[in-house]
Formats: C-alpha cells, sequence, structure tokens
C-alpha cells in the first residue's frame, strides 16, 4: 500500500514537472525567437569588411554606436550635432532620447565638460540616464571634440 501512494506520487510529480518544463520551454522559446539581433548602418573598412554597426537592437534593448562631429566648430556646435544624431538613430531603432538608460560622453578635452553639460542638460527629459565622461588620451577620432553613445530601452 505504501509503494503503491508513492509510486502515485512519483507519477503525479512527473506530470506536474513535464507540464511545468513544457510551459517553460515554450517560454524560452518565445523569448529567443524575440530577442534576435537586429543591426542598423554597418560601417565598412576600404575593403568592404564590416567594421561595426550604428545601431544594434536586441530584445528590448537598443545599442548607440558613439557619435562624433566632424566638422570645424567648438564644443556646442559638436555636442548639439552629436545629440540630434543619437536621436536619429534612436527613433529609426523605434526608441526616444527619453528612454535612454545609459550614457557615455568622451571629451577631446576635459576642460569643455562645463561647455558640454550646457548643451547636453534637458535633451533625455525630466529622468536623465546614468552618465559617465571622461577625457580621452590622444582625443576623439576624425577630430571631433566630443563622441557620445548610449543605451536605450524600445
Amino acid at each position: 500500500m505504501k509503494n503503491k501512494r508513492r509510486s502515485t506520487l512519483k507519477r503525479m510529480f512527473a506530470s506536474v514537472a513535464t507540464v511545468f518544463g513544457a510551459s517553460t520551454l515554450g517560454v524560452q522559446t518565445a523569448k529567443a525567437a524575440s530577442s534576435s539581433k537586429k543591426v542598423f548602418n554597418v560601417y565598412k573598412d576600404e575593403q568592404d569588411v564590416p567594421l561595426f554597426s550604428g545601431s544594434v537592437v536586441h530584445g528590448d534593448t537598443v545599442y548607440i554606436a558613439g557619435k562624433g562631429a566632424h566638422f570645424d566648430g567648438d564644443i556646442a556646435a559638436h555636442t548639439d550635432h552629436v545629440l540630434k544624431e543619437l536621436e536619429k538613430e534612436l527613433e529609426k531603432a523605434g526608441s526616444s532620447m527619453e528612454k535612454v538608460l545609459k550614457v557615455n560622453v568622451y571629451l577631446h578635452d576635459i576642460r569643455d565638460y562645463t561647455a558640454m553639460n550646457e548643451v547636453y542638460k534637458g535633451r533625455f527629459g525630466p529622468n536623465p540616464p546614468v552618465r559617465t565622461t571622461v577625457a580621452v588620451f590622444g582625443g576623439v577620432p576624425g577630430d571631433s571634440l566630443v563622441e557620445i553613445d548610449c543605451i536605450a530601452s524600445l
């Protein structure tokens, strides 16, 4: 009698585990399908070999590559240009400046910090993202005074 109850309990638990396992598997499969990587604006080298993507969407997150300003101008003009370029990339990917979670700012010269902040402030809405700002030894590529990248939700 005792063995029969154990056997019945084992079968019940096995059935529950099978049902639970199958439902979990379905959720995992759905998550895997929805988290495929989509790339935008792939930059290539002189031999047409892909170097990096301008932005990548993975799951509910968008990653925007660093944007710079490659023209003559001061830090205010460069910062304004870069932030407008970030906004365009975010919108193409289905996000916005208000959904940015993390920003990295790379300055050619740390003395531009205050002037960059004057243009930067308020651009991400009332709840700004977390941010790291560093001055890059050797300068920002392409003679930009500032480069900015970000991570946002969709």
